[in-house]
């Protein structure tokens, strides 16, 4: 299971940190994503991380501005948001999948972030 939590209201040019945390059979999951949904836009993907070696990747134009990370001991991954800009408002999810190339098939219930002007 997957839990979401740390969305909220931020400035532009803010910083937020989400927070996906794992239970249950952990160490079956391959890797963990973020995701997010804006109003009226697909569901587009943001960062990844391996969960057996932290390896992360990113959306090509989301690098630099989001960092994905691990706390093996928690069993939570972390999301960092900087410089944050009104086209990041969007509901945040986490997710993961259980062997590389395989379908996201476990979703935690999103955390909502909105950018203020």
């Amino acid at each position: 299971q997957l839990q979401a939590s740390g969305g909220g209201l931020v400035r532009a040019g803010g910083s937020l940190r989400l927070s996906c945390a794992a239970s249950g059979r952990t160490f079956t999951m391959y890797s963990v994503g973020w995701f997010r949904q804006a109003p009226g836009k697909e569901r587009e993907f943001v960062a990844r991380i391996n969960w057996s070696d932290s390896r992360t990747y990113y959306k090509e134009n989301l690098k630099g501005q989001f960092t994905i990370s691990r706390d093996g001991a928690k069993n939570t991954i972390y999301l960092q948001i900087n410089n944050a800009s009104l086209e990041d408002t969007a509901v945040y999810y986490c997710a993961a999948r259980y062997y590389d190339g395989g379908a996201w098939s476990s979703w935690g219930q999103g955390t909502q972030v909105t950018v203020s002007s």
